[in-house]
């Protein structure tokens, strides 16, 4: 199983919460061992196994056809949000790794998830920029470099459908966001960020602290 990422959450209350809710199955628990073990430390950028349940969650109550994902490191999430799509949905993931995404494109074969899976292997503001200008996304996942957050917002917002569901991760930074000593490069983009969605009319929005912190933002 993964580190606990949680804020403040014990490692005995976070296994009681990830068996009593829906825990990984022998692929997602073999993706997280491999992840753990290829990249050592690295391995913290993958998301905690109850914060995928809630991707696949969240992307089945949204009822998505069309999801797209920016940053997908070694491919759990995208597996938990593409495990959530409706029949004949696609998801189209973003990253600039060929090493990282190789994992992923393996994993996603074994579990069945492959076809309906689209990854471009580019910055990902490129990619996002080349989408047709149509309302037609469902459902999005933003987990990347944290100054580019505002960018891939903008971008993805103009292109999801009213009522459609934005999912951002890493909004608390370990708690960094409400240290007032901390100003490093990486906090202050989150802050920055955090303030923009808090003013931003085209979305109703809630942030939860389910592993590193996740807003959820519903288009109006």
């Amino acid at each position: 199983m993964s580190e606990v990422k949680t804020l403040g959450i014990r490692p005995e209350l976070h296994r009681y919460l990830v068996e009593h809710g829906t825990p990984p199955d022998a692929i997602q628990r073999e993706l997280i061992e491999t992840t753990r073990r290829d990249f050592g430390n690295r391995a913290m950028m993958q998301v905690a196994p109850e914060q995928g349940a809630l991707l696949t969650l969240l992307a089945r109550l949204v009822g998505t056809r069309k999801a797209v994902e920016v940053g997908t490191f070694t491919g759990y999430s995208a597996l938990c949000i593409a495990r959530g799509l409706e029949p004949g949905g696609t998801l189209l993931c973003c990253d600039t790794s060929e090493e990282w995404t190789q994992v992923a494109r393996r994993y996603w074969e074994r579990a069945g998830l492959a076809s309906c899976i689209e990854l471009r292997v580019a910055p990902a503001i490129e990619t996002l920029r080349a989408l047709p200008l149509e309302q037609d996304i469902d459902f999005a996942f933003i987990d990347a470099d944290k100054s580019g957050y505002p960018l891939y917002y903008e971008e993805l917002l103009a292109r999801l459908r009213p009522g459609g569901l934005i999912v951002v991760d890493n909004v608390l930074w370990g708690g960094r966001v409400a240290d007032p000593e901390a100003s490093d490069d990486v906090t202050l983009a989150i802050r920055a960020f955090n303030e923009q969605v808090a003013l931003d009319e085209r979305v109703d929005r809630v942030m939860i602290s389910v592993s590193d912190g996740l807003s959820l933002l519903r288009k109006r």
